[in-house]
């Protein structure tokens, strides 16, 4: 099969799942992944021939997106914030509203007088790892700490906090009975938010193959999450402290009822989509 039949045979039979124009993007990347030709080369060696090893290899990566696998997955890595990042099954893929998210915490952390030497940083919930080490790569004096329930999540942050030698402290807990020790200047978390009543309206792309601790509330009550955030920010979080969320958009104003009262600022802050997101609040 030539690089030209494998992108035929890849529109081909994801055609009811992907538009050409993403078969044509994702079937670039997994030919450069594998066989190792930039989008130029593949065009100007469009008629050469796929080694064999090769060529099953593709062949399985069609099979395997058929199932609904998320291609970042399949690759083992996705770009965020300009940053590559390891994932696999054991973390979600990073979301763009999570890059909005880091995009206000930056220019707010920026924008305030809290101290950029020494800055003490808590990130709850982390996953592969993104939110601290974006944080990391801004703010490289910073003292960051990110806490996470899953052991294998906290590998897969740890390789990425290797990969791109940035030094983050990880804590292996359960943030629901968890107590903190330290304050902070900043709190910033994107926990799990999705009710478990929920579930029937996420794709199954997602449910099935992320792991589900990552997106659904563990009880019933989705606000359980910032409900301990919100009790911890109040004892943790120093004076001029600022604390930034990702939230349920169906739950924003009953997000925000939480903070209200207890800080100084507490805004519920739409993402680029006009959907409830982000709540951001100053101690």
């Amino acid at each position: 099969m030539t690089i030209s039949a494998f992108k035929k045979y890849f529109k081909t039979e994801l055609s009811e799942r992907y538009t050409d124009s993403e078969s044509a993007f994702l079937s670039a990347l997994f030919i450069q992944k594998i066989v190792g030709f930039d989008s130029f080369h593949q065009r100007r060696l469009s008629e050469q021939e796929l080694l064999i090893d090769d060529e099953k290899q593709l062949i399985q990566i069609v099979s395997d997106l058929k199932t609904g696998r998320p291609y970042q997955q399949i690759l083992g890595e996705t770009e965020f914030y300009g940053m590559l990042f390891f994932v696999d099954e054991h973390v979600l893929i990073p979301r763009p509203e999570t890059e909005e998210l880091l995009e206000i915490a930056i220019q707010k952390i920026h924008d305030s007088e809290l101290p950029v030497q020494g800055l003490k940083i808590l990130d709850i919930g982390t996953g592969s790892g993104v939110i601290p080490l974006v944080l990391k790569k801004h703010f490289p004096e910073a003292q960051i700490s990110s806490i996470d329930f899953s052991e294998k999540a906290l590998e897969t942050a740890k390789r990425n906090a290797e990969h791109h030698q940035l030094e983050i402290n990880f804590i292996h807990g359960d943030y629901l009975n968890f107590e903190l020790a330290e304050s902070y200047d900043v709190i910033i978390s994107n926990p799990p938010y999705i009710g478990i009543e929920e579930e029937i309206e996420i794709a199954d792309s997602v449910k099935e193959f992320e792991p589900k601790m990552a997106l659904f509330s563990p009880v019933q009550d989705a606000l359980i999450f910032y409900r301990k955030i919100a009790e911890d920010a109040k004892q943790c979080l120093k004076n001029n402290g600022l604390l930034f969320l990702e939230i349920n958009q169906k739950l924003g104003p009953e997000t925000l009822e939480l903070y209200t009262g207890h800080f100084s600022e507490a805004q519920l802050i739409k993402d680029l989509s006009e959907n409830d997101r982000f709540i951001v609040g100053k101690k």
